[in-house]
């Protein structure tokens, strides 16, 4: 003791200045890598280490309890397999190219879709209008050859290259109903020319289908030209107001072609009789593709919540529930809520109108920010109809981040959210677009922690240039402690 005491009063003022400011620096390094680390890979490297090399050395390996499992190794290999990625699918209410998405570059000067975006339309379009046979007839020779066009101009002068070589080429009244009509009105007769010349097609399609497999092709391609145009034009009447006439429409469209089911054409009907208030008739379409073996949307989930909360809503406050604790009908309808939310999580801001609403994409992500921004840009007016249906969301989503185990990655009711909605959402939405992101990582407890040593060690070194004297009589004094 008497050693270091005298080892003490022997150093100056600019020892400790020296220290400090050492201190204040390599601790400063610290936390730039580790902030660093963070953002390129999600996690605290001093954590990591301490996690993945040092427990095992004290033994904290033997002690931890195991990971939860329900399967074998096996089965939790195979489980992971089949979880589904971030696959991009065709937005069930994507807008019109030339009477809506055009109209709102000509009015803004920005360009609502995406290179990216636009692109898998154009896949589309291969996929469904063509087909190995389109040789055989010259029409749909110039129209196979119109959807790989990538300039506007030059798809509409193919299409109407293909109608002087046949006046009933179907997929050329699509082109100019998508992209050159200025107006739903314009488009909505463009499609009723197209479905003229369509149903004409698919009746001579199906009479010789059983005779090559060529044949068949040709089938499922005029099968699909026309499923198509008969959606658009129960589209064009929803957009006019004939409301009635396009949920009729939509009916013998699902009747007629049962198993097309993946087109999703039921989500167009919920929104068309959302907008007549037929609640009984939501519920029995919800009651049909709201089943465990269908895949789910935030068009249903959402939908389900809605109804559930128009059960109460309008009565719904949340003093009287605390005091008195929630009914039988309010729990079923916080607990939809939950569910929505946990499935995509982007919904409520945009319904509450914390974030600001662009035009919907042509394709979407489930459960990702791009989904989000197409079912609320719908379906806002709908939750806005019912009466504290957006209060009861405000008072209860964000609740549902509490019930979903840590990490916010695992999943309660669904799969485990996936981690490239994120990436996928940014080519999907224009640029102008501050794209919703879930989970928002914490910062882990050593970037607070070295962040805090490094201003505290600074401030040390600052005070010790300032008042030297002083802060050797209290460094000697916090030694002899």
């Amino acid at each position: 003791l008497l050693t270091v005491t005298v080892f003490l009063s022997t150093l100056t003022p600019k020892f400790y200045f020296a220290l400090t400011v050492t201190s204040s620096f390599i601790s400063g390094l610290i936390f730039v890598f580790e902030w660093w680390h963070f953002r390129k890979y999600g996690t605290s490297f001093i954590e990591q280490v301490s996690v993945s090399h040092l427990r095992p050395l004290i033994g904290g390996a033997e002690n931890s309890p195991p990971a939860p499992a329900a399967f074998s190794a096996g089965e939790n290999e195979a489980s992971r397999q089949n979880m589904p990625e971030c696959k991009v699918w065709r937005n069930p209410l994507n807008l019109f190219r030339g009477a809506e998405y055009s109209r709102y570059m000509w009015v803004t000067g920005k360009e609502p879709l995406t290179y990216y975006d636009m692109n898998l339309s154009a896949q589309d379009h291969q996929n469904f209008f063509t087909c190995d046979t389109d040789a055989l007839r010259p029409s749909d020779t110039v129209m196979q050859k119109a959807w790989r066009e990538r300039n506007p101009q030059a798809r509409i002068k193919a299409a109407y290259q293909a109608l002087e070589l046949n006046n009933d080429c179907a997929t050329a009244y699509v082109l100019l109903a998508e992209e050159e009509a200025t107006t739903i009105v314009d488009a909505e007769k463009y499609f009723k020319q197209a479905l003229k010349a369509g149903e004409m097609i698919y009746k001579k399609s199906q009479n010789c289908h059983s005779q090559s497999p060529q044949h068949e092709a040709q089938l499922r391609r005029d099968t699909n030209v026309l499923v198509y145009v008969k959606r658009r034009l129960a589209m064009c009447a929803r957009k006019l107001g004939r409301i009635r006439e396009a949920v009729k429409m939509m009916r013998d469209l699902m009747k007629e072609f049962p198993l097309l089911s993946m087109l999703n054409i039921h989500e167009n009907l919920l929104e068309a009789l959302l907008e007549l208030q037929a609640y009984a008739d939501v519920q029995a379409v919800l009651a049909k593709y709201d089943d465990i073996s269908l895949p789910k949307s935030a068009a249903i989930c959402y939908t389900a919540a809605l109804l559930k909360a128009r059960a109460v809503s309008e009565r719904f406050s949340p003093e009287t529930a605390s005091k008195r604790g929630l009914s039988t009908a309010e729990i079923n309808a916080v607990e939809a809520i939950h569910r929505a939310v946990e499935f995509n999580p982007h919904v409520p801001k945009y319904l509450l109108e914390m974030k600001s609403l662009v035009l919907p994409p042509e394709h979407i992500l489930k459960r990702g920010d791009s989904e989000a921004v197409a079912y609320a840009f719908f379906h806002l007016q709908h939750w806005k109809r019912i009466e504290g249906a957006l209060n009861l969301l405000h008072c209860t989503w964000e609740g549902t981040f509490r019930m979903i185990p840590y990490p916010l990655e695992k999943g309660h009711l669904f799969y485990p959210y996936p981690s490239c909605t994120e990436t996928a959402d940014r080519e999907l939405l224009p640029t102008f677009h501050e794209v919703s992101v879930y989970p928002q990582k914490e910062l882990p407890f050593f970037i607070h922690f070295t962040a805090g040593l490094c201003s505290f060690s600074a401030m040390l070194a600052l005070l010790t240039h300032q008042f030297p004297e002083l802060m050797v009589v209290f460094a000697k004094a916090v030694s002899t402690v």
